[in-house]
C-alpha cells in the first residue's frame, strides 16, 4: 500500500490505483494521513472536512500539502455572458481568495513558463503532452464577502501568489501552482480533461519524492528510495543522475530563452514583409535592408508622400526604393510609380544624385508565402523592358532569414555599387554561388 489520495470520482474511473502503487481515499473516509488531494472541497457535506483533515494532518507531520484541482468544465458549452471576466473558479481556504478562470478560443497553443526546474517542470512537460484542446486561462482574486446583517462589504485581497507552469502566448497561465503565503502547500491548478492517470503518476514519481518524501517513507512504498539506506554505489549514480538532469533542464531553459528571444526578434520582419501593407511592410523592408549593411533613410517621413518610401545610400552613391502590396497579382503600373519618383527626386533633392531605384513588392498577400511565384512579374515582355530592378518580399524574407547579405546587397545595388567583400571568392556566406544581378544592365 502507497501513498492515499482523496479523488474526484471521474479520476477514480479511470486510473487503476493499484497498478499505480495508491490507495484512495474518498469522501466520507478519513483523510487526516493522506499524501496529497485531488479536488479539495469547499462546501459542507462535500469535501470541505475532508480537505481540512487533510491540511492539518500535513501540518501536524511538518509536511508539505499537495493539492491538485481541475478548473472549468470541458463540457459545458453554454453561451456565456460579456459581462463576466471568468466562467469557473476554484476556491481556495479560510478566505484566501479564488483562482478564476476564463475558457480560451480552442487551438490556443499552451508553452512552458521560463525558469522551470524540477517535478513543476516535469508536469509541464508531461501536460504539454498529455492534455486535451481545452484551456482555460488562471488568474488570482480576492473574496468580497456582504454581511447577513447587510452592512457594507468586506474585501478580502488576494493572498499568496500564482506561478505558472504553462502559459499562452500572451503570458496567461494556463496551469500554475498557488503557494499561499503562511502556509506549506502547493496547490497546482490544471483544466479539466486532464488524464488522471498522468497527474497520478506525477504526484508518486516526482512531486512526492521531492516535496513530501517522508509520506512514502511511511508507507514504504517501492517508488521510494530513502537516501538514508542506500549504499555509496547507489548515492554516487543518483547523485550523478540529479547532475546531469539539473544540466539538461538549465541547458533546455537556455534553449527555450534563445528560442523566444529568436523568434520575438523575427516575427516583426517574417509578418511585415510577408502579410503587411503600408508602414508596417517599408519599416520590415527598411530593417532588411540595415541589417544587410545598407544605410537607409524613410523618406516618408523626410518628404511626406512626394517621392518614394526608401532611399539607399552607399558611398556617395544613392538608390529609391519604392514598397508595393497587392493582394493577389501586382498591377504593371507600379513599375511606372517608381519611374516618376525617380523624374521628379532632382526637383526634391538636387543635391543628392540618384541613379536608379528599385520597386519591391508583396504580392498575393491572401495566398500562404509558400505558394506564392518568386517573381513578381513573370509577363516575359514586359519583363524584358524593365529599365529597373523588381524584388518581391518573398525573396527578400528567404534572404534575410538566412543570413544571405550578399543577394539582398545584390538585388538592391547595382554592380558598381556593391558593397566590397573582403573575401575574393566568388561565393556568398552560405556557401552558395553569387547570385546574378536583378539590374536590367547586367554588369
Amino acid at each position: 500500500m502507497a501513498s492515499r489520495f482523496r479523488v474526484k470520482p471521474v479520476f477514480g474511473e479511470q486510473i487503476d490505483w493499484e497498478t499505480l502503487g495508491v490507495e484512495p481515499r474518498w469522501l466520507g473516509q478519513d483523510t487526516s494521513e493522506c499524501a496529497a488531494a485531488f479536488d479539495p472541497g469547499q462546501v459542507f457535506g462535500h469535501g470541505v472536512d475532508e480537505v481540512r483533515r487533510f491540511l492539518a494532518g500535513a501540518k501536524v507531520r511538518g509536511e508539505t500539502a499537495l493539492l491538485v484541482a481541475t478548473i472549468g468544465v470541458l463540457d459545458d458549452d453554454s453561451p456565456r455572458s460579456a459581462m463576466r471576466t471568468h466562467d469557473s473558479s476554484v476556491s481556495l481556504p479560510d478566505l484566501t481568495g479564488y483562482i478564476s478562470g476564463r475558457r480560451l478560443p480552442s487551438g490556443t497553443q499552451p508553452i512552458l513558463a521560463p525558469g522551470l526546474t524540477g517535478p513543476d517542470r516535469d508536469l509541464g512537460l508531461r501536460l504539454l503532452n498529455g492534455t486535451g484542446k481545452t484551456w482555460w486561462a488562471l488568474s488570482l482574486s480576492g473574496l468580497t464577502l456582504q454581511p447577513g446583517s447587510g452592512g457594507p462589504a468586506v474585501h478580502h485581497p488576494a493572498q499568496g501568489r500564482l506561478e505558472p507552469i504553462l502559459q499562452d502566448a500572451l503570458g496567461d497561465p494556463l496551469v500554475a501552482v498557488w503557494l499561499p503565503d503562511d502556509a506549506d502547500e502547493r496547490w497546482y491548478i490544471v483544466p479539466d480533461g486532464t488524464n488522471g492517470k498522468l497527474v497520478v503518476d506525477w504526484l508518486v514519481q516526482q512531486a512526492l519524492p521531492t516535496f513530501v518524501p517522508n509520506a512514502l517513507r511511511r508507507v514504504r512504498s517501492p517508488h521510494f528510495h530513502d537516501p538514508d539506506l542506500q549504499t555509496t554505489a547507489e548515492a554516487g549514480a543518483a547523485e550523478a543522475l540529479a547532475e546531469m538532469n539539473a544540466r539538461h533542464a538549465q541547458e533546455a531553459t537556455e534553449a527555450e530563452d534563445a528560442l523566444r528571444q529568436a523568434r520575438e526578434s523575427a516575427e516583426p520582419i517574417r509578418y511585415g514583409l510577408l502579410f503587411s501593407t503600408g508602414k508596417p511592410l517599408e519599416d520590415a523592408v527598411a530593417a532588411v535592408l540595415r541589417d544587410a549593411g545598407l544605410t537607409v533613410v524613410d523618406l516618408d517621413r523626410e518628404l511626406g508622400t512626394k517621392s518614394a518610401d526608401l532611399l539607399v545610400s552607399v558611398g556617395g552613391h544613392h538608390v529609391l526604393i519604392e514598397v508595393k502590396s497587392a493582394s493577389g497579382a501586382p498591377s504593371e503600373s507600379l513599375v511606372g510609380d517608381l519611374q516618376r519618383h525617380l523624374a521628379t527626386w532632382p526637383e526634391l533633392k538636387p543635391g543628392v544624385p540618384v541613379g536608379t531605384g528599385v520597386l519591391i513588392v508583396n504580392h498575393h498577400i491572401r495566398t500562404d508565402p509558400s505558394l506564392r511565384h518568386t517573381q513578381v512579374y513573370t509577363r516575359a515582355e514586359f519583363v524584358a523592358s524593365l529599365a529597373v530592378a523588381v524584388v518581391s518580399t518573398r525573396e527578400l524574407f528567404d534572404w534575410w532569414r538566412r543570413g544571405d547579405w550578399e543577394s539582398i546587397q545584390h538585388a538592391i545595388l547595382p554592380p558598381r555599387m556593391t558593397v566590397p567583400r573582403s573575401d575574393p571568392m566568388e561565393t556568398s556566406k552560405s556557401g552558395r554561388p553569387r547570385r546574378r544581378s536583378r539590374w536590367p544592365f547586367g554588369r
